[in-house]
């Protein structure tokens, strides 16, 4: 699969308080780093993470954009501005 060398965040086990301050550094970290494309994984079980996930997404300035992985729909790919 074309993700498996991009950078990965896992917020398995995470509080949703926590979601915000975690993709948000993750995404700058990555973006510094001139990355174009990362993952994050925040399982499929209840939305509750998913749906805080992209909503932190969508309020990013260096997000690009992002999807649901179709082979995996407990991942988010993640496409960063350059």
């Amino acid at each position: 699969m074309f993700t498996e060398n991009a950078p990965h965040l896992d917020l398995h086990g995470e509080i949703v308080n926590m979601v915000e301050v975690l993709v948000n550094e993750f995404i700058k970290d990555n973006y510094l780093e001139k990355k174009d494309l990362i993952v994050i994984i925040h399982g499929k079980s209840t939305n509750i993470l998913t749906e805080e996930v992209h909503r932190v997404l969508k309020k990013n300035n260096l997000v690009a954009s992002f999807k649901i992985n179709n082979w995996n729909l407990g991942e988010t790919i993640v496409n960063l501005k350059k």
